[in-house]
């Protein structure tokens, strides 16, 4: 305590005290710096200096800080990680200059290539520049030629009615006339279409005689025919109905002849007129006999020698069905071949049915006497002995049981109504026609009674009579459907029958059962037969078909479809080229104003039966002699049509002389989308495709977000007015192609498949070729039919459910039933 306070007081001690610590803290200051700046400056110069100066030594291994070879610095802990990343980096650094180095060298070789190419490419401009040059100059070359060998010609110089026809000679017998020298072919060029004016037979007088039946049927169907017009001055042919007359009226043959000649258009004789009798009952009077027609066309059932004019006028069926179609529900089935009765007729001849009743004598006797002089009366004994000698069953009936039908003289009259002789003829194998006794009658109303209801139930006619004239007979093939046999051949008859073979009696009741449907069951085909018999004569061609409208249903199509890799397995089969241009039409007949017999043959028998296409349309029914496209009923080769290949060369090119064709795919759908679309898929990349036709026949329509696949070809959905499985076979005018795939839509068919069908289908253009086939056959002991849809090795028949067949070949939704046809009618542009 003495210190401090002495201290404190500021005595002389104290002072001195403390300059010394100053000086003490300002040498301690000093010296502490000094050594900072040695340690902070020569410290790290000494030690800089050591470290470079200590690896200097001679002994490598005592080195410490310096570069060491090998791994020796990476043995150090703390630095192993940097070594491996260096490493690892120097090798990628070593494996990017490889291979900058590798793309620098490809890029190179790819530049060469480059440049190889686009050389190439100039020589291919150059050369498709030369083909295009060659396609020009060839191209105009050919129309040079085609401009040569088919000159354009004027057409012919109509005659009108209000000119004098002064450039037509008269014939000098008016029963002469034939075509060339009674119809003015200056009125029906080529290019005319063949019009026709049918006259109002209730502006005439006769008119309000004509038998009201006949006249509405008649009407009717000149109504609905596609030549008929209204414009009289442009017309080729003039027609008029006359007959059948109703009872009890007669017209006198002046008054008729006085009538005719006042025809607004006949112009002094008549001629490119047709006057029609159609008769409705067996005794039909003879209206136009001892009347002079002029060079007018005469078309009736019943004609004399001295009237007839062969080549000119018209022998027709008589009209039995007149305002209705006849029942197809009651005709009887074409099989069993053999029926009941061998052959039957029941007919009545008052002239010489006595006299032959009293001569009948036995079958043996009749075979050793001398021929009577009338043949009448040896054909009742003969049959009389037939019937009797039991060798088969036969009725023959020469008296009626109740009041015979009026008939001509020396004609046989018909028994009975027409009911019960149906029912007698569909228990007959063949029916027997006996010819009028006077030989100067050719054809009887009785007659083409007669035949027309044994066509009408598959009773095979038999014709005794060689001098009758059958309808139609100039262009009709009628050996193939009914016997014509003389009648000094009645003894030998019976032995005929019996020698005919199932086969052939089948092909001929098929055959005489498409006559009859064709040309002679309705007033339709009665009048368009007649039409077409005139317009065959002059050669002018048949009315394009008419083709159904398409009405499309719009959609949206998807992405593109793939290949279906079952598909496509063809194996070494070379299908043919995936089409790379828009697709192209089948070329359009330009034949058609040529009718020459070296395109067509006749081959009615190779008929296969249950599914022989019948030529018919419903509008104009199509004659044997001008006949481009027919079923397999018929056997005419098709004109502008291909003729086919054979071998390896049709094999590769599709042959023929339509090289280049494409078919269209028409398909048949009902509310099976999935299915639907699965379907179009496997039809992409199918050679000679020109489009799809899907036929829609639901009412329902598809669902807008639906995606259609892009198979490549144009996809056309048609909406239809009903669901009908026969809108498949609609000539629907989007088609543009000849040829048609008709195909469900749950079809599965590989392209080779398709390929072979439509290769097949091309050297038979006439036939339906398909791949579902099915058997049947007659079941004797249950009396049906027997169809077996298993696989098997007879086929009798083929579905179209898959099948390729002729655009043409489909029958118009106009037509008056709903059974599917065949017409051979060609097209015309």
């Amino acid at each position: 305590m003495t210190g401090y306070t002495m201290l404190r007081n500021g005595g002389v001690g104290n002072g001195g005290q403390t300059c010394m610590l100053r000086w003490s803290n300002r040498i301690r200051l000093t010296w502490l710096s000094f050594t900072l700046f040695i340690i902070l400056v020569f410290f790290p110069l000494i030690a800089h200096y050591y470290l470079t100066t200590l690896d200097e030594a001679d002994e490598a291994g005592k080195r410490i800080f310096g570069p060491r070879a090998g791994n020796e610095l990476c043995e150090v802990k703390h630095v192993l990680d940097l070594c491996r990343i260096r490493e690892s980096v120097s090798e990628e650094l070593l494996q990017l200059e490889a291979k900058r180095q590798e793309l620098n060298s490809e890029i190179a070789k790819l530049n060469l290539k480059i440049e190889a190419c686009k050389k190439s490419i100039e020589n291919a401009k150059q050369d498709l520049l030369q083909l295009k040059n060659v396609i020009s100059q060839t191209e105009h070359s050919y129309k040079e030629l085609m401009a040569q060998n088919q000159p354009k010609l004027s057409l012919p110089i109509r005659l009108l009615p209000e000119k004098d026809d002064a450039g037509l000679p008269p014939p000098k017998v008016i029963r002469g006339c034939r075509l060339h020298n009674c119809f003015d072919y200056s009125r029906c060029p080529l290019t005319s279409g063949f019009p026709v004016y049918v006259y109002d037979s209730d502006q005439f007088a006769f008119g309000s005689y004509l038998d009201p039946l006949v006249k509405q049927a008649f009407q009717a169907t000149a109504r609905a025919n596609v030549y008929v017009t209204e414009n009289a001055d442009i017309a080729c042919l003039y027609v008029i109905l006359v007959g059948e007359i109703q009872e009890p009226v007669v017209l006198r043959p002046a008054e008729l002849e006085k009538h005719l000649y006042s025809l607004p258009h006949w112009r002094t004789d008549g001629h490119n007129h047709v006057i029609i009798n159609l008769s409705r009952k067996s005794d039909t009077q003879n209206l136009l006999y001892n009347i002079s027609t002029g060079r007018a066309m005469v078309a009736q059932s019943t004609f004399y020698a001295s009237q007839y004019r062969p080549g000119f006028d018209l022998v027709v069926s008589p009209l039995v069905h007149a305002m209705s179609e006849p029942n197809f529900m009651e005709i009887p089935p074409q099989v069993p071949v053999k029926r009941k009765y061998l052959f039957t007729f029941q007919g009545e001849k008052i002239e010489s049915l006595r006299s032959s009743l009293q001569e009948a004598r036995s079958f043996e006797e009749e075979m050793e006497s001398d021929p009577p002089a009338d043949y009448d009366d040896r054909i009742i004994a003969t049959l009389k002995a037939v019937q009797d000698s039991k060798l088969d069953q036969v009725l023959v009936e020469f008296t009626c049981k109740n009041q015979p039908k009026p008939s001509l003289p020396t004609e046989w009259a018909l028994c009975g109504e027409r009911e019960d002789r149906l029912e007698l003829l569909k228990l007959s194998t063949f029916a027997l026609i006996i010819t009028p006794g006077d030989p100067h009658l050719v054809i009887s109303s009785g007659c083409a009674t007669r035949l027309f209801e044994a066509l009408e139930v598959g009773a095979v006619p038999v014709v005794l009579g060689e001098q009758v004239q059958l309808p139609y007979q100039d262009m009709l093939q009628w050996n193939e459907a009914a016997l014509v046999v003389p009648k000094p051949r009645v003894t030998e008859v019976h032995f005929l029958l019996r020698s005919l073979s199932d086969s052939d009696l089948l092909a001929m009741r098929r055959q005489g059962r498409f006559l009859w449907e064709t040309y002679f069951s309705t007033a339709d085909s009665i009048f368009n037969t007649m039409l077409a018999m005139i317009r065959t004569r002059i050669q002018i061609p048949a009315a394009p078909i008419r083709e159904e409208a398409a009405a499309e249903i719009p959609h949206r199509s998807g992405k593109a479809a793939g290949t279906d890799p079952n598909m496509a397995d063809n194996g070494d089969l070379d299908l043919g080229p995936v089409e790379t241009e828009p697709p192209y039409a089948s070329p359009k007949y330009l034949r058609n104003f040529t009718l020459t017999v070296t395109d067509f043959y006749r081959s009615w028998n190779s008929a296969p039966g249950p599914f022989h296409l019948f030529p018919h349309t419903p509008f104009d029914p199509v004659l044997p002699s001008e006949a481009k496209f027919l079923g397999s009923g018929t056997g005419f080769r098709p004109i502008g049509g291909g003729a086919g290949g054979s071998g390896k060369e049709f094999q590769a090119a599709l042959g023929g002389n339509v090289p280049r064709e494409q078919f269209t795919v028409v398909m048949l759908t009902y509310e099976r989308e999935e299915v639907l679309m699965n379907s179009l898929e496997r039809l992409n990349g199918l050679p000679y495709l020109n489009k799809v036709v899907v036929v829609w026949n639901s009412p329902k329509l598809p669902s807008e977000d639906l995606l259609w696949p892009d198979i490549g070809v144009p996809i056309m959905v048609v909406r239809t007015e009903k669901n009908s499985l026969n809108n498949r076979f609609l000539p629907w005018n989007e088609i543009e192609t000849e040829a048609i795939l008709s195909i469900d839509d749950d079809a599965h068919l590989r392209h080779d498949e398709i390929m072979f069908g439509f290769r097949v289908w091309r050297e038979a253009r006439d036939r339906i070729v398909g791949f579902p086939g099915r058997y049947h056959a007659w079941d004797i002991p249950h009396q049906s039919w027997l169809y077996n849809s298993n696989y098997s090795c007879e086929l009798s028949m083929v579905l179209t459910g898959a099948a390729f067949f002729h655009k043409i070949g489909c029958c118009s939704s106009e037509s008056p039933s709903d059974l599917i046809c065949i017409m051979p009618t060609c097209i015309l542009t």
